[in-house]
């Protein structure tokens, strides 16, 4: 039975029968893995607190034929215990490997991996706004994953900005000739937090305020959930700072594109 060593980030773990667990994880080298970590809930367990969510393993596993095997576990980040102790660290992280669980397979992403990381990374380390952190997250693995939104240039024409309008299913900004009826209007402002958010500009996005972050929020989750199958549930338990306003879907006919 072949054996492997790889870099992991528990996204989530399962019971399996009294003192085993399920441990699906994202890889540095190998995608998605789903493997058996025997005994792990065992209070004897060596390696059992490494394998829980949002902590970062170096891992040992024997191949099997339909889920892997752990042997070995050896901390990489210590992430989980600052992350549980703040409930918007938390909520935040929880829809961070959601997201992740479903914008990965089995094929290796190294972009997704050291996305995933280094947010769990600054959410333990509470460099910024968990909700920032999350909304950055979203976009930015949306972006690696295909459907980067556009915040200057109109996602239909290519005409440049500033424009207002805002239809998550064209892919962000139009200019008002394209857009169709009802479209979301964002003011510049939240234009402006989107774009730092989706390129790390963390100057400009620590400095917004919190009406101009909410409404950033609203479009970020529903960009997310239009995109994602049956979206995100833990979206739901995020820890805003404000109730962000609700971004709807707008009806385009083909006259409209």
């Amino acid at each position: 039975m072949p054996l492997y060593r790889d870099e992991v980030v528990v996204l989530r773990t399962h019971k399996l029968g009294e003192a085993d667990r399920i441990v699906t994880m994202l890889s540095r080298e190998h995608g998605k893995i789903r493997a058996v970590a025997k005994g792990v809930r065992r209070t004897a367990s060596k390696f059992g607190a490494r394998l829980e969510p949002f902590m970062v393993a170096d891992v040992q596993l024997y191949e099997g034929r339909s889920l892997d095997i752990v042997t070995q576990a050896e901390s990489v980040g210590s992430y989980g215990a600052e992350i549980t102790a703040d409930y918007g660290s938390y909520t935040a992280a929880s829809a961070m490997v959601e997201a992740a669980d479903k914008l990965t397979d089995a094929e290796p992403s190294l972009q997704q991996y050291l996305l995933l990381v280094g947010a769990l990374r600054s959410l333990s380390k509470q460099e910024h706004g968990a909700s920032l952190t999350l909304d950055s997250y979203l976009l930015r693995a949306l972006s690696i994953a295909g459907w980067s939104p556009s915040f200057d240039t109109c996602s239909v024409t290519g005409a440049p900005g500033p424009h207002s309008a805002f239809v998550v299913q064209l892919g962000g900004v139009v200019a008002d000739e394209v857009a169709p009826p009802g479209a979301p209007r964002l003011d510049r402002q939240t234009i402006l937090l989107l774009s730092s958010l989706l390129t790390g500009e963390w100057a400009t996005a620590d400095e917004a305020d919190d009406r101009t972050r909410a409404q950033a929020s609203g479009v970020v989750a529903a960009y997310t959930q239009f995109h994602l199958d049956r979206g995100l549930r833990s979206l739901e338990h995020v820890d805003r700072r404000r109730t962000e306003p609700r971004i709807e879907l707008v009806e385009i006919s083909r006259t409209d594109t």
